[in-house]
């Protein structure tokens, strides 16, 4: 048994599941029994378990998804149109790694949130920074950036870098030609380096409409919307499915 001393480094050094390990294998009477290899590969294997699970736990957190709890094992198909091959390949998240983006499409109601938040939780399980954020708390926070000086472009660089963003609500509010540059200098930065997710009710050709039909606007459609994985939800109202069904 490791003694109190031993147990304090450990804690110092952020090592506490090797004293929870150890001590689980001091109780069990067939881990005694085992050579040092064979318990060193068993503490092993706990310890980095422990801090894959902790980690993973920790990204969640930070994304700030709307549905943690999302799960692609509670995504309902039936009667929605989903091409459950496509999702199937996209939730190994390979898209990230190539820097490909995907829109999904729908109206009020039809599942876009949810479905963002599985993307996110996918990601997360494989270790990758996401971040979730509604299109008007996204300019929200480009307000009150300009209102510093300099903190426009620490919003720029945090946002511009993270490996997935989800924008939820994409295009819901009207946008100023402040905001549009700001969204412009966002797209820019993070096409072709990164991945995002938006979440709309509007089809390609209401894009530019909604941004003003601006150079700009264009620019910003001409990076997205002719090339990311563009998913339509359906029409079926998910929101009134689940209550109706007392699913949480």
């Amino acid at each position: 048994m490791i003694n109190d001393e031993t147990k304090r480094k450990l804690r110092e050094l952020n090592m506490s599941e090797i004293i929870t390990a150890l001590e689980s294998q001091q109780s069990e009477p067939a881990t005694v029994s085992l050579s040092f290899d064979e318990r060193m590969q068993r503490l092993t294997d706990y310890v980095y378990q422990e801090k894959y699970n902790g980690k993973i736990q920790r990204l969640i957190k930070s994304a700030k998804l709307r549905f943690p709890q999302a799960d692609i094992h509670n995504i309902y198909y039936d009667g929605r149109q989903l091409d459950r091959n496509l999702l199937s390949e996209l939730f190994i998240c390979q898209y990230i790694d190539q820097h490909q983006s995907i829109i999904l499409q729908g109206p009020t109601g039809s599942g876009k949130t949810f479905l963002s938040c599985v993307f996110g939780k996918q990601a997360c399980l494989r270790q990758t920074k996401t971040r979730y954020i509604r299109f008007p708390d996204l300019l929200m926070e480009y307000g009150d950036a300009s209102l510093v000086q300099g903190q426009q472009k620490k919003l720029l660089a945090r946002y511009g870098k993270i490996p997935l963003l989800i924008i939820d609500e994409w295009l819901v509010s009207d946008v100023s030609d402040s905001e549009l540059y700001f969204l412009f200098e966002l797209i820019e930065r993070r096409s072709d380096t990164t991945s995002t997710i938006f979440c709309t009710q509007y089809r390609k050709d209401d894009w530019i409409k909604r941004m003003g039909e601006g150079i700009q606007a264009e620019a910003i459609v001409d990076r997205y919307a002719y090339s990311a994985y563009w998913i339509e939800t359906g029409i079926m109202n998910m929101r009134e499915y689940c209550t109706k069904n007392k699913i949480q």
